[in-house]
């Protein structure tokens, strides 16, 4: 298992550095100009002396292989150097999110695992009741309801029913858990239920297939009590793609949650994506792409190892 992981960790090097080098590049593609904007975005008419020396000092004015030469160096080291618009360290601008978008995204997740395991498993045992029914209804609603929607129904829904609306100052849960929980709670059952309706779908359609397998008649012809076919052979076998569903849908919501955050005015790092690609503030971008394949590659790593859990083959082997 060691030298698995540590194959794996390895291999995130070169997945990592390709990235660097496609996200370098291509925003150089991109129009637009970062000292324009900032120059002149606001009806500003500055000199073309002062657009060049604000280039320059920016670093800007450099040829495009020195200026990779740099990014790549600084990557090498984990310096990600300071933003383009507000002169701030990148790691500082993306610290003070990164918190709130990642304590949503575990919110979410939790929230989601605990509606859609036992719903998703009820539905597949009782097919074609009116459980069933009820439960793949409830599934389809959360897949065509935008999260986002549903905020806004929530919010609206607090405000008539409780005349009360969540904070809008966040607070670390350190600090004071009961306001933070009070403003996240919302937007993270709001994501957390669409991500039950796919999580809750994905383990029905799995049950199902594994419920016609040869293992599972034979266990039931040697007199094994339901309970444990269901447990510890349905469930375990059935649990290899959800929890491929589970790692990537979490990997969506570091960044993904762009119009929630509006909503509840969550200054994650959805929003400051945002903000960063209409500044075109290039290495913010670069940054945050980083972090968001950092995400993901450890969200499959972690999915791979589940794997081992559940499958005692994998782990053998």
């Amino acid at each position: 298992m060691l030298a698995y992981l540590a194959n794996r960790l390895l291999l995130m090097i070169p997945t990592l550095l390709g990235v660097a080098v496609l996200i370098f590049f291509m925003l150089r593609v991109v129009p637009g100009d970062i000292v324009e904007v900032k120059l002149r975005g606001d009806g500003g008419n500055p000199s073309q002396a002062t657009v060049e020396a604000e280039r320059k000092r920016l670093g800007l004015d450099k040829p495009i292989y020195a200026q990779f030469g740099d990014w790549m160096v600084g990557l090498a080291k984990l310096d990600f150097g300071k933003s383009m618009w507000t002169e701030r360290p990148v790691t500082e601008e993306i610290g003070l999110r990164l918190e709130l978008s990642l304590q949503v995204a575990l919110m979410a997740t939790v929230i989601a695992i605990l509606i859609s395991i036992p719903m998703g498993t009820l539905s597949a045992l009782l097919q074609n009741t009116w459980i069933d029914y009820f439960i793949r209804i409830f599934t389809i609603a959360g897949l065509a309801m935008p999260s986002f929607w549903l905020g806004m129904l929530t919010i609206v829904s607090l405000l008539y029913f409780f005349n009360w609306l969540p904070p809008l100052t966040y607070t670390p849960i350190y600090k004071d858990p009961w306001n933070n929980l009070a403003q996240l709670f919302w937007p993270a059952l709001a994501v957390g239920y669409r991500y039950s309706a796919i999580v809750a779908r994905m383990m029905r359609s799995s049950i199902i297939e594994v419920l016609n397998e040869d293992y599972i008649r034979t266990a039931r012809a040697k007199g094994v009590y339901e309970r444990l076919v269901v447990v510890r052979h349905a469930m375990r076998n059935a649990m290899l793609p959800v929890i491929t569903v589970i790692g990537l849908e979490f990997a969506f919501l570091i960044g993904g949650l762009v119009v929630t955050e509006q909503v509840f005015n969550l200054n994650g790092i959805g929003r400051l994506f945002v903000q960063a690609v209409g500044r075109n503030d290039f290495t913010l971008i670069q940054a945050m792409v980083m972090l968001t394949a950092v995400v993901f590659i450890l969200s499959n790593l972690v999915v791979d190892l589940l794997y081992a859990v559940f499958d005692p083959r994998i782990r053998y082997r």
